[in-house]
Parts: structure tokens; C-alpha cells; sequence
């Protein structure tokens, strides 16, 4: 079987309706532009997506001729405005100039929006781990506070040798009915009440 050289990349074809802007963007900014109840063609919309795919592609190759002479690879906004003020249209290169500025300071907008919001959520998850870290430290003090009194309270009645009328009983702990070989820690304390 003889073998065939080509590529894919070789034998790939682009079509016309390739390089032009989508058929359904082009109705979109038509349809934003005519009155609510107006028909569009299709030869119209056709001949609509040409025409503004060919502008762009003016525009751009202007743009991108003043790129190579300044030995740039990345098109910017003030390209495209040179390019349009260097073929003429300079009535929409002003309109695109302001919107332009406004576009970028919004941007600036967006940004630190977003950069304050990162901040406080930063500022929030520290707050809340201060916080529980607090909480952690109060939480071992209560509990030690409780295994105190608890002991008060079961020595208290073991001045009268009546250990069984006890109210509280700490479990684990060394007077405890149920006591264990292990003493018991302020983490691990439980205490029930008998009625």
C-alpha cells in the first residue's frame, strides 16, 4: 500500500464563511439597530457579514503593518485608533477613543473590586481562625472549671460517707462508681446527673 506525505494541516481547506463573523452576531447587531418589527432577509445578513468581516480585516491588517514596523507582536487598542485615524475614519476613531478610556478604567474598577473582595474573605478566614483558636483555649478552661467544681461537689458528700447521694458523678474519676484504672483528664470528663 503506498504510503501518502500529506497532512491534515496540507489538505485543510478554509472556507470563505470561515474568516467572516458568524452569521448569528451579524442578525444580533442588525436586529439591536432596526425597529422591533422589521424583517431581515437572508442575502441582507449575508451580505452584511461580508462587508463588516472585510472592515475588520482592514482595519487589523493596518494595524498589524505599524506593529511590524515597530517589531511588536501584539495588536492594542491605540493600533486599531491609528489604523482608522490613517485610513480615514476619524469621526469613529474619536468615539472609539473615549470608549476605549472608559472600558480600561472600568476594567481598573473590576479589578480592585475584585481584589478587595479577596482581601476581606482573606481577612475573614484569619478572623475566624483567631477565633477558634480562642475558642479551643476557652473551651479547655471551661471544661477544667467544671471537672473542679464536680470534684468539690463529690468530696463535699464524701465528708458524709454517703457517696451513693451524690447529685453528680464525674465518670472516670477516682471516686466514681464506675471508675477505670485511669484517672481522669479535663478532655475527656463527663458528667451525669442522677435524679
Amino acid at each position: 500500500m503506498p504510503q501518502d506525505n500529506t497532512n491534515e494541516s496540507d489538505t485543510f481547506e478554509l472556507r470563505e464563511q470561515d474568516r467572516w463573523l458568524p452569521i448569528a452576531n451579524v442578525d444580533r447587531v442588525m436586529r439591536a439597530a432596526l425597529p422591533a418589527n422589521s424583517k431581515i432577509s437572508k442575502d441582507a445578513k449575508e451580505s452584511m457579514q461580508e462587508c463588516v468581516s472585510e472592515f475588520i480585516s482592514f482595519i487589523t491588517s493596518q494595524a498589524a503593518e505599524k506593529c511590524q514596523v515597530e517589531k511588536r507582536k501584539t495588536l492594542n487598542g491605540e493600533d486599531i485608533l491609528y489604523a482608522l485615524h490613517s485610513l480615514g475614519f476619524e469621526n469613529y476613531a474619536e468615539i472609539l477613543r473615549i470608549y476605549l478610556a472608559k472600558y480600561r478604567i472600568f476594567e481598573l474598577d473590576e479589578v480592585e473590586k475584585r481584589r478587595a473582595k479577596y482581601i476581606a474573605r482573606k481577612n475573614k478566614l484569619q478572623k475566624e481562625k483567631l477565633n477558634n483558636s480562642t475558642s479551643n483555649t476557652n473551651t479547655t478552661t471551661t471544661t477544667t472549671t467544671t471537672t473542679t467544681t464536680t470534684t468539690n461537689t463529690i468530696t463535699n458528700n464524701n465528708d458524709n460517707n454517703d457517696l451513693s447521694n451524690s447529685q453528680y458523678w464525674e465518670l472516670d474519676s477516682p471516686l466514681s462508681p464506675r471508675s477505670s484504672s485511669t484517672q481522669a483528664s479535663p478532655q475527656n470528663s463527663e458528667i451525669l446527673q442522677f435524679e
